[in-house]
């Protein structure tokens, strides 16, 4: 009967024989146009993984930089699968809770119902390994494209020493610095001659302020230092810059670079420490309260920061607005993502929700594919 219809309805179309087809025909064949399209638009959305985590003290802030990135992902377009990578091992976490491992050979994982291979992760993973360069490399292995900077430029900007090397002899202005292993022979006196007091005591390869000290007198310094090792082996000790500190995002959209407007971070203590950044002991203001020039100034220095490292995806850089001139402290290559974080407030400042920003991110990476 369909294709005795058929012929009659491409018969009265194009021969012009008088033969008129049932009208249902029509109804027929309309269904099935729009059942197909559907299945079409379902088959050509994207499979995007976010991953969270990680391996280190971050990992909790990690956790939740992933939840607001699949709350936000724009469903139409993405089937988005939260995943979660820890140290006792990688699975998809679904709806209701259950765990399907992460085949590590291609990153692919059951949702339940069918094989999952991913076509771009989203990159939430604070720390190692997801922001040292470690999980990078893994994915360009084995070829899924994400959305955080590649494996080398993450690994140079998460070590410290490391970044400020290459980017003072950019002239990149930076605080002085002085470094320690541990197990070396620590003389406070040298370490104070060199950067002086107030300074900072930082783990090298850490982030989200764990471990940093701020010490103002000599007898402080120690426990500053025996702090900093317990995240990391080797510290970084620098000079307490007087002045407004600010955080500047900046992304890749059309193949433009752009810096985002500057966040003045107040902080009721000492410095940006976790609970400033975390548990609302502080004011974060944007854009920040500083002068026009001032803004162009370090908008302009991320940006040169993120060319010059050959950055790709968002990176957040921190620093110190003294006497007028940016002095740059360090940049994040996967910044938080929580509704507590700088990234979602500059995105909104500049007109984007969430979804707007983070699809331009998901673009990116797989236009990079």
């Amino acid at each position: 009967m369909v294709n005795k219809n058929f012929k009659n309805v491409i018969a009265y179309k194009l021969i012009g024989k008088n033969i008129k087809p049932k009208v249902s025909i029509f109804l027929l064949f309309s269904d099935i146009f729009v059942k197909r399209s559907i299945y079409c638009f379902v088959m050509n959305k994207k499979h995007i993984a976010v991953v969270m985590g990680g391996y280190s003290s971050e990992f909790e802030i990690s956790l939740k930089s992933g939840a607001v990135v699949c709350e936000s992902l724009d469903k139409e377009k993405y089937n988005v699968y939260p995943v979660h990578i820890l140290k006792d091992g990688w699975y998809y976490i679904a709806e209701n809770g259950s765990k399907h491992p992460i085949n590590k050979a291609d990153f692919s994982f059951s949702n339940g119902s069918q094989n999952i291979q991913p076509d771009a992760v989203f990159n939430t993973i604070h720390g190692t390994p997801g922001e040292d360069g470690y999980f990078q490399a893994y994915l360009e292995l084995i070829g899924v494209p994400q959305t955080s900077t590649g494996f080398y430029q993450a690994a140079l900007s998460f070590n410290k020493r490391d970044c400020l090397s290459v980017l003072k002899n950019f002239g990149v202005k930076c605080a002085n610095s002085y470094y320690i292993n541990k197990g070396n022979t620590i003389n406070l006196e040298e370490i104070v001659k060199k950067v002086g007091l107030p300074c900072f005591v930082k783990p090298n390869r850490a982030g989200s302020s764990f471990g940093v000290s701020k010490v103002n007198d000599m007898e402080q310094l120690l426990p500053a230092i025996e702090k900093a090792y317990k995240e990391d082996s080797e510290v970084i000790i620098e000079t307490g810059l007087i002045g407004i500190e600010v955080s500047v995002g900046v992304y890749q959209k059309n193949g433009e670079i752009i810096a985002m407007s500057p966040t003045e971070i107040v902080s009721e203590n000492d410095f940006f420490d976790y609970e400033a950044k975390y548990l609302g002991k502080s004011q974060e203001i944007t854009p920040a309260r500083i002068t026009e020039e001032e803004t162009e100034k370090v908008k302009s220095e991320a940006i040169r920061i993120y060319n010059l490292l050959n950055m790709k995806g968002v990176t957040r850089s921190d620093f110190i607005i003294q006497k007028g001139l940016p002095f740059f402290i360090e940049t994040n290559t996967t910044p938080g993502l929580s509704t507590e974080s700088i990234i979602p407030k500059q995105a909104r400042e500049a007109g984007m929700s969430l979804t707007q920003f983070f699809d331009i991110l998901v673009q990116n990476a797989l236009t990079k594919n």
